[in-house]
């Protein structure tokens, strides 16, 4: 399975928008692009392996494997990048402004679903992150 997230940046925040095999999925936001700096940065653009994961705080979401000089870089709800977001991506269901979104929990649930199947047909499950 691969999943395209396609990007815009701005200054107070990075919009996306994510499809698997043409049909979009969700929209996304970040936080500005500041050179991959940990915790004011979204990361990359690239290619990248996403994979289950557990915590106490989301319960179960998604991961961003092997992103550079970054860890535990997540896709997980949020509605406001900027005070929300310390590098994660959060799916949304609508954009309202740059780097933040509406119904976001809803949008997380979708995206989980789709991805979370993948998986456990033994799929490898990809991100192409591009603007």
């Amino acid at each position: 399975m691969v999943l395209l997230l396609s990007r815009t940046y701005f200054p107070d925040g990075t919009n996306g928008k994510l499809e698997w095999e043409g049909r979009f999925v969700c929209n996304t936001i970040e936080l500005p692009w500041r050179n991959n700096a940990k915790a004011v940065s979204c990361i990359p653009e690239g290619e990248y392996v996403l994979r289950k994961r557990y915590t106490k705080k989301y319960r179960w979401h998604i991961e961003v494997v092997d992103v550079e000089n970054r860890s535990f870089i997540l896709f997980h709800p949020a509605n406001n990048a900027l005070s929300e977001l310390n590098g994660c991506i959060a799916p949304v269901t609508k954009l309202s402004g740059s780097g933040l979104g509406l119904e976001s929990r809803q949008a997380f649930i979708k995206l989980k679903s789709l991805v979370y199947k993948s998986l456990e047909r033994g799929e490898k499950v990809l991100l192409i992150v591009k603007s």
